[in-house]
C-alpha cells in the first residue's frame, strides 16, 4: 500500500485531507506538529504533503532538512501563491505546489499524478543518496546535472551502488564490467575507480569508499 505523509498544524484541513487520501486507498500518517516527524520513517512514504506556514518550523526549512534523505515527492500546501514564494519552493527541492484553499478533487488527482509519475520513473530509475541513476539511458546524475560517464565508469558505478555496502574486490568488478574474456587487467579498475571519484569530487561527494586490502564499496 502507498503511504503519504501529510504535515499541517490546521488540525481541521489535516483530518479532511488524511480522510479524503484514505479513501483513495493511501495509508496516511498525518502530524499536526512539524517537530514529530521521526526522520528514520521518512523512507517508507511515497509522498510528502507538506504546509508552508507552521510553528516552530515552517515547511520550506523542512524540506531543506530532510530533502536529502527521501527521494519521493514533496508538495507544499500553503496560502503563499506569489512566484517568489513557489520559486523558493521549488528551489529548495519541493515538486508541486497546491494553494490553499484548494478542493478535495484538486488534491487528489495531484497526488494521483505524482504517484503515478514516481511508479513510472522507478522502474528505470534509482537514487541512491545524492545520485541518480537513469538506468534505461545509461546516465548518472548529480543536483540535477548529468554526469559525463564512460561505459565502464557507468556499469562500476551502478553495480557497486546497486549492492550497496557490500565490498567487491577489483578482480570481481574487472568480471562484471569487462567478462571473463575482457582484456583489461585489474589495475584498469584502479583507474576507472580514480576517474569515477575525480568527477563526483565535482559535486562534493565521494560516494565508493576503499576497503585497503580487500576492494570497494558503495557507502
Amino acid at each position: 500500500m502507498i503511504e503519504i505523509l501529510v504535515i499541517d498544524d490546521d488540525r481541521g484541513i489535516l483530518e479532511v485531507m488524511r480522510k479524503a487520501l484514505s479513501r483513495e486507498n493511501y495509508r496516511v500518517t498525518a502530524l499536526d506538529d512539524p517537530l514529530k516527524v521521526n526522520e528514520k520513517d521518512l523512507a517508507r512514504y511515497q509522498l510528502i504533503l507538506l504546509d508552508v506556514m507552521m510553528p516552530g518550523i515552517d515547511g520550506f526549512e523542512l524540506c531543506r532538512k530532510i530533502r536529502d534523505r527521501v527521494d519521493c515527492p514533496i508538495l507544499f500546501l500553503t496560502a503563499k501563491n506569489e512566484e517568489k514564494d513557489v520559486m523558493e519552493g521549488l528551489g529548495i527541492g519541493g515538486d508541486d505546489y497546491i494553494t490553499k484553499p484548494f478542493g478535495i478533487g484538486e488534491l487528489r488527482a495531484r497526488v494521483a499524478a505524482h504517484i503515478r509519475r514516481e511508479n513510472r520513473e522507478k522502474k528505470h530509475a534509482i537514487s541512491i543518496g545524492e545520485v541518480r541513476f537513469l538506468m534505461q539511458e545509461r546516465k548518472v546524475c548529480c543536483q540535477e546535472q548529468e554526469i559525463g560517464f564512460t561505459k565502464a565508469e557507468y556499469d562500476i558505478c551502478e553495480y557497486l551502488a546497486l549492492n550497496r555496502n557490500q565490498v567487491f574486490s577489483k578482480e570481481r568488478i574487472l568480471e562484471h564490467v569487462f567478462g571473463f574474456d575482457g582484456e583489461s587487467s585489474s589495475s584498469a579498475i584502479t583507474e576507472h575507480i580514480k576517474n569515477i571519484r575525480a568527477k563526483f569530487q565535482k559535486f562534493g561527494i565521494n560516494p565508493i569508499e576503499t576497503v585497503w586490502g580487500i576492494g570497494y564499496r558503495w557507502k
